[in-house]
C-alpha cells in the first residue's frame, strides 16, 4: 500500500505585535501568518496502534517521541472522532527545532490533515482539536496566509496574492530558542495595533536577541543581499527570512550563507 503523504510547511510571522496578556495567561498577539512550499514531511500507514518514527536532519533533537506533538495530535484525534484505528507515523525531520518557524505545531497540523485521510474522517475534527495542541496549530492546518489574534489562534483568511510565489530565504544561526523563554523577555509595552505587514514588526525580536545576539547578524547579513526587499525575524526566533525580488538573487544569497548556519531556499505558498 501506498503510504499517505503530508508536507508540513515552514510558517513565517510577516509581522507579529504583542498587545497584552489574555485571561488564560498567554500573550495576546497581532500577526501575519504566511507559508512556505517547503518543509518538514510527514507520511502514514495503517498499523494496530499509533506509533511515530523520526528520521531525518534535525530527527536527533526531538527528545523522546512517545511525547511528541505528532502523536498527541494523533490521539486527540482519534479520540475526538471515535477511531480506533491505528497508524505508522514517519516523521522526516528537516527544520530546526526551536526555531521560529512553525515546526512542531506544523507537524502536529500535517499529522491531523494526514490523519483525516488515512482515516476516512470528518476534517471538523482536526479543526475542533488543533487549538488544544497549540496557538499555532490552528494557523498550521490552514497552511495559507491568515491575520493570527488573540494567541494567534483567532484566524481570518487575508489575500495577499502579490506574495504568492514569492522567493524567501530562510537563516537560522543553529541555535535553539525557547519561546516561554523570550515571551518572559518581552518588556510589556504594547506598541499598537498591526496595520499591514510592511508597516508591522516583530515585537520579540529584542527579547529574542537577547537571549541568541546572533539573531542581529543573520538580520544584517540578509537585508545585506542583493535583491533582498524585506526581512524580519520569524516568531520566537531564532530564523529570521528575506524575500526577494526573484529566485536566482535568492539562490545567489543562499549560495553565500555561512556554513554554520541552516538555510532553506523555497518560495511563499
Amino acid at each position: 500500500m501506498i503510504p499517505h503523504r503530508e508536507i508540513a510547511p515552514a510558517k513565517v510571522n510577516l509581522a507579529l505585535h504583542v498587545r497584552g496578556k489574555l485571561p488564560d495567561g498567554r500573550h495576546a498577539i497581532e500577526t501575519l501568518f504566511a507559508f512556505c512550499i517547503d518543509g518538514d514531511r510527514l507520511s502514514a500507514e495503517p498499523a494496530d496502534a499509533l506509533s511515530l518514527t523520526a528520521v531525518g536532519p534535525f530527527a536527533s533533537e526531538l527528545g523522546d517521541t512517545d511525547d511528541n506533538l505528532v502523536l498527541r495530535a494523533a490521539r486527540s484525534l482519534a479520540e475526538a472522532a471515535g477511531v480506533h484505528a491505528g497508524a505508522a507515523i514517519t516523521l522526516d525531520k528537516r527544520l530546526p527545532v526551536a526555531s521560529g518557524i512553525g515546526g512542531g505545531s506544523a507537524d502536529a497540523a500535517a499529522a491531523l490533515r494526514l490523519l483525516t485521510s488515512l482515516w476516512q474522517i470528518d476534517p471538523a475534527h482536526a479543526a475542533a482539536v488543533a487549538p488544544g495542541l497549540g496557538s499555532d496549530v490552528p494557523a498550521c492546518l490552514l497552511s495559507l496566509p491568515a491575520r493570527g489574534e488573540g494567541a494567534g489562534d483567532q484566524l481570518t483568511p487575508v489575500a495577499m496574492p502579490e506574495l504568492a510565489g514569492k522567493a524567501v530565504l530562510l537563516v537560522n544561526p543553529r541555535v535553539p530558542v525557547s519561546t516561554a523563554d523570550v515571551y518572559a523577555r518581552w518588556d510589556g509595552v504594547d506598541r499598537g495595533p498591526l496595520e499591514d505587514r510592511r508597516g508591522g514588526r516583530n515585537d520579540l525580536q529584542i527579547a529574542a536577541i537577547d537571549l541568541a545576539p546572533q539573531i542581529e547578524t543573520v538580520l544584517a547579513w540578509l537585508s545585506a543581499q542583493q535583491g533582498s526587499t524585506f526581512s524580519r525575524m520569524s516568531g520566537s526566533g531564532a530564523t529570521c527570512f528575506a524575500l526577494f525580488e526573484d529566485d536566482a538573487q535568492r539562490d545567489r544569497a543562499a549560495q553565500a550563507v555561512p556554513r554554520e548556519w541552516w538555510h532553506l531556499a523555497t518560495s511563499l505558498r
